[in-house]
Parts: structure tokens; C-alpha cells; sequence
């Protein structure tokens, strides 16, 4: 089963997209750049007030779909400027800071939506099962 997560506190879909699904236990999360969930506009000029901006996208995404950070598993970042990664890492180790970090992967790209430096997506998963829920692999 699968159902539509959205909040009106992380901005609208500019696309044909929804802000995240969740699948089972699993919770997708679209890739979020800066904007203002009020505006729609990129907040930030420096590429540490907009990653600070993406974050507080993403938690209310997380949160809307029953999830924290601590249930991420997966972190895809796009920079605009590959020469911004340690400022993003910065920010990014004050909400991935566990004893088991998420997997991820990091991407300069030509250009972001609407001249944006940074857009990050998650894959969080539901692991606060019992053990009685849990598969059997034997």
C-alpha cells in the first residue's frame, strides 16, 4: 500500500510530484530545495541558510509521515557547486549525528530548481517494529 504525505508546513510540489510516499515502512522523501512553505520562494543567500532551509523542509515532511532523522536511512545531496560540501556536511552531521548514520551519496549538478545550491532527498524507514513483526531470513 501506498499513500500521499503532505504538510503545509514544507513547500508544495512544483511538478507533477508529491512531497513524499510512504510504501509499507518505508517513506520517500522528493528531493527539497530552500523555499518558504509560505512564499515558495528560495530563502538564503549563503549556501548554509539554505541548507538550513532544506532541513527544516524535510523534518516537517518526516514528521508528517511519523518519521525523524533517526529513521533515515538513505540521503541523496545535490550541490550546485561541488566546493560547497564541507559547509553542507557541517549542517548536515547536526541532524545525522546517531550511532548508525544513513547511507548517502553526493552530486555536483549543472543547475537546481529555481537557482537553488543544495536539494536533498531521504529514504527513512519505519524500524521501531516488534520483534514479532520482524521477517524471518533463516
Amino acid at each position: 500500500m501506498k499513500k500521499k504525505i503532505s504538510t503545509p508546513f514544507a513547500p508544495a510540489a512544483i511538478g507533477p510530484y508529491s512531497q513524499a510516499v510512504k510504501a509499507g515502512d518505508f517513506l520517500y522523501v522528493s528531493g527539497q530545495i530552500p523555499l518558504s512553505p509560505e512564499t515558495g520562494e528560495i530563502v538564503g543567500t549563503t549556501i548554509q541558510e539554505q541548507t538550513e532551509q532544506v532541513f527544516k523542509n524535510l523534518s516537517a515532511i518526516l514528521t508528517e509521515g511519523g518519521m525523524t532523522f533517526d529513521d533515515v536511512v538513505k540521503a541523496t545531496v545535490l550541490l550546485s557547486d561541488i566546493g560547497n560540501f564541507g559547509a553542507v556536511n557541517e549542517i548536515y552531521g547536526k541532524y545525522f549525528n546517531g550511532e548508525i548514520l544513513p547511507a548517502r551519496a553526493a552530486f555536483a549538478v549543472k543547475d537546481l530548481p529555481k537557482g537553488a545550491m543544495v536539494e536533498i532527498e531521504l529514504v527513512a524507514y519505519n524500524w521501531r517494529i516488534t520483534n514479532n513483526d520482524m521477517p524471518n531470513f533463516d
